[in-house]
């Protein structure tokens, strides 16, 4: 992983935290209109978005599909794969060429078990960067997270 990146989900972790979660990371990419999971797929990875933008959708079942919101780099998605979500709740598609880095939940979450200083700072993080996205969500994304972390 490039400690370079400008990832806000990185910044402020200090070298021994990147080391490690350096191997827990791969990289990640996409050509434009690649579909990176659907609703309903197990929720498997968390990315960070290096370079690109991509469109979170959710296809309501008497509707079309819309797109809630467009991620661009330093932004993060398929959350739902840290929280312990058997599956993600909505799509996820490159809108542009994708470059990122991403992380399996499982892998994120032993760590936060077996390294706890590290995985609260990492999931506060976590909650700083995806919260943004709701209105007055952050301490709510804050427990949900630590929530499923201790369970």
């Amino acid at each position: 992983m490039n400690t370079d990146l400008k990832i806000p989900f990185l910044k402020d972790l200090t070298s021994e935290q990147l080391k490690l979660l350096d191997p827990l990371f791969e990289t990640f990419s996409a050509p434009t209109e690649t579909i990176i999971f659907e609703r309903g797929d197990a929720a498997v990875y968390l990315y960070l978005i290096v370079r690109g933008i991509i469109g979170i959708q959710y296809k309501p079942y008497d509707g079309p599909k819309i797109t809630l919101t467009r991620l661009h780099a330093g932004d993060v998605f398929g959350w739902s794969s840290v929280v312990g979500g058997e599956a993600y709740a909505s799509s996820a598609v490159s809108l542009t060429r994708l470059k990122s880095i991403r992380i399996r939940g499982a892998d994120l979450r032993h760590l936060c078990v077996t390294h706890p200083d590290t995985g609260r700072f990492i999931m506060e993080k976590l909650a700083e960067v995806v919260s943004p996205r709701w209105k007055n969500a952050e301490d709510q994304v804050r427990d949900i997270l630590q929530n499923n972390i201790q369970t």
